[in-house]
């Protein structure tokens, strides 16, 4: 089983398993963490905002397009933002480590 490191908004962690081929807004969303992720992944909303923590950034693709224009937007951007929207788990994150941004 690969695994997903959440950190959610009041700070506790927690793990859970990652599932394959999925985007990771897929797996925050059903967890109910504090994604609400209102476009469906269609990256319109950054409303699946998360933190990756930077021991992991170099392992994910590039932000591109429409995700950098909506990281742009937001006032908690940070340089680990993403939107979990626009990241496919796959078993070489087993791992990762990611934290809920606060909603804006």
């Amino acid at each position: 089983m690969a695994e997903l490191v959440i950190v959610d908004r009041d700070g506790a962690e927690h793990r859970v398993e990652g599932k394959a081929g999925v985007s990771l807004m897929e797996t925050l969303r059903e967890m109910d963490y504090g994604v609400a992720a209102i476009c469906g992944g269609m990256c319109s909303c950054a409303t699946c905002h998360i933190y990756v923590d930077e021991t992991w950034l170099s392992r994910l693709p590039a932000p591109q397009g429409d995700e950098l224009e909506l990281l742009q937007e937001l006032t908690s951007r940070r340089p680990t933002s993403r939107l979990c929207c626009q990241v496919e788990f796959t078993p070489a994150l087993d791992g990762l480590k990611v934290a809920i941004a606060p909603d804006e």
